[in-house]
């Protein structure tokens, strides 16, 4: 079976999605046509703006949801998934892929998904550390003895976690943790403790904006975040999204469900190649590839 996963934030570069832009008369309309949604011409950012540009949240989220929608839609009949996810992000990405969200409503979805993590971030100083090394369980365990705010946010591959809180919580975390044996706690460089529970203002703003929007069933079944499973019901992808936002990414989870379920090829839609290395620490033997359009 054919498993397509869609990449969040990170994933980005300057230059991302210009090919399309020039090769493909339907890619250069929805460009645009995102353009005018959005209000300020993302493309001139996404094609030749600049490194700090492209990292705000505002513009990151949708310039990578545009890329590998986009790609997606260009691709036609060759995109033919039997099962998708999306890492964080990415879930958007793939269920607009999949026919659940119009092209228009996930754009819309996206922007205030950004804009309200952007004014969740500046509400509370706050971080998150890339753990390296250890078992899940013992990253669990360290988060919860912390008495600050600090949680495990993505579960990216074995011995691969993501943990998101407060500055304190995931400074002290951090050295928790390399006390336990850890390879390396490195703090990233992002705007604010995404998937913890620092971002409910976050949730709240876009629960009302997720319930008013339509959803439908797919055309194969999405591995949510949440919780690993597969769902085609409409109210319960909805369901799962608004939770996304203070829940985990359990991408480890994810790819291994996949594989139980059938999976036999994973090809990424977006910039980028990180999720083909996750899925790579996951199983080293399946196929992986980048979805690209014929020069």
């Amino acid at each position: 079976m054919k498993a397509y996963i869609f990449p969040g934030q990170g994933a980005q570069f300057i230059g991302m999605g210009k090919d399309l832009y020039e090769q493909s008369e339907q890619a250069h309309s929805l460009f645009e046509q995102a353009n005018e949604i959005l209000g300020f011409r993302i493309t001139d950012i996404m094609f030749s703006g600049t490194e700090d540009q492209l990292k705000q949240t505002s513009v990151t989220q949708p310039a990578i949801f545009l890329h590998s929608v986009i790609l997606a839609t260009v691709l036609g009949n060759e995109f033919k998934p039997e099962m998708i996810a999306g890492h964080s992000l990415g879930e958007f990405s793939a269920l607009v892929s999949a026919g659940a969200l119009s092209f228009e409503d996930g754009l819309r979805l996206v922007a205030a998904r950004a804009n309200a993590m952007q004014k969740a971030c500046e509400i509370q100083p706050s971080t998150m550390a890339a753990v390296l090394g250890l078992d899940d369980f013992t990253v669990e365990d360290i988060c919860h003895r912390v008495s600050d705010i600090v949680v495990p946010a993505n579960y990216n591959c074995p011995s691969q976690l993501v943990i998101s809180g407060t500055i304190a919580g995931v400074d002290k975390a951090c050295e928790l943790l390399l006390a336990a044996g850890a390879k390396r706690a490195l703090k990233l460089n992002v705007g604010g403790a995404f998937h913890s529970p620092l971002m409910e203002s976050a949730r709240v703003e876009l629960e009302a904006a997720i319930i008013a929007t339509e959803v439908k069933a797919p055309i194969c079944p999405i591995y949510q975040n949440i919780d690993a499973k597969p769902y085609t019901d409409p109210e319960h992808i909805k369901r799962n999204l608004i939770l996304q936002l203070t829940g985990a990414v359990r991408w480890t989870q994810i790819v291994k469900h996949m594989l139980e379920d059938g999976a036999t090829s994973f090809t990424e839609v977006g910039p980028g190649n990180v999720l083909q290395g996750l899925v790579k620490k996951v199983d080293r033997a399946i196929p992986t590839s980048s979805a690209s359009i014929a020069q």
